[in-house]
């Protein structure tokens, strides 16, 4: 059976940092929709009118129009996001998969997640703007933070794309019922040389978010980026399973 993915990219990341895994499953004959969520990519909304619920509303947009259940899949941040629409739309969602990504209970934040996360060199480098709509990692540890394991030349051009990730979203609350979201088969893809989200970290929200199955990469935190060809596996082998 062919599997129709959704693929929702990380905070300061777009579409585009998911461009290899997308190669990689519809050459395997798989439908790959990968949004640009507001303010990122080719999306020009401006931080400060943005929410959670806007990221939301493109992710429910890009599901009703899938002609079958979908695989979700959140990178990083994106997990808050794609917890909140399989609230909305169950049974339009086959699973859930979490790339190094934040698995949180209902009334979680990102915001509280990472307060208490130690050696963390995004967290420890993470600040607002001086009117706290846009969030940002200092420059000079950006390439340490997420990719330490990319090439400085392959990383110099990632970080062309990248942009102040809207500040809002990333306190906001999810809504979440065990009836609904919880009822979804879930996966995380967990990776253990992770500068920004450390692997006791997900190994705790993995554990806590009651997942069917953890699969292991030895890599830094976008992993789309730097071994896609493993993610796409990962992400065949679940869909296997579903």
């Amino acid at each position: 059976m062919k599997s129709t993915y959704i693929l929702v990219h990380a905070a300061w990341l777009g579409a585009w940092a998911w461009k290899q895994v997308a190669d990689q499953l519809t050459a395997k004959g798989h439908t790959v929709i990968a949004p640009d969520l507001p303010g990122h990519g080719a999306d020009q909304t401006p931080a400060k009118h943005i929410r959670l619920q806007n990221y939301v509303a493109t992710v429910l947009e890009a599901v009703d129009r899938a002609e079958q259940p979908v695989i979700l899949v959140g990178h990083s941040f994106a997990g808050v996001t794609i917890s909140q629409v399989a609230e909305a739309r169950p049974e339009k969602i086959r699973g859930l998969v979490y790339l190094t990504a934040f698995l949180l209970p209902n009334g979680g934040t990102f915001g509280d997640a990472v307060a208490g996360v130690t050696g963390s060199v995004a967290v420890d480098n993470f600040y607002l703007s001086d009117d706290k709509t846009e969030a940002y990692v200092a420059a000079e540890k950006v390439h340490a933070a997420f990719a330490q394991d990319a090439s400085a030349e392959a990383f110099s051009e990632a970080a062309k794309y990248m942009v102040a990730e809207p500040a809002a979203p990333l306190f906001e609350k999810l809504s979440i019922t065990d009836e609904r979201c919880g009822a979804i088969p879930k996966y995380y893809i967990e990776t253990t040389e992770d500068n920004a989200v450390p692997l006791a970290a997900q190994r705790q929200m993995a554990a806590q978010g009651g997942v069917r199955r953890t699969y292991s990469m030895a890599t830094g935190h976008c992993p789309n980026l730097t071994q896609p060809a493993e993610v796409a596996a990962y992400l065949l082998e679940i869909a296997e399973e579903l």
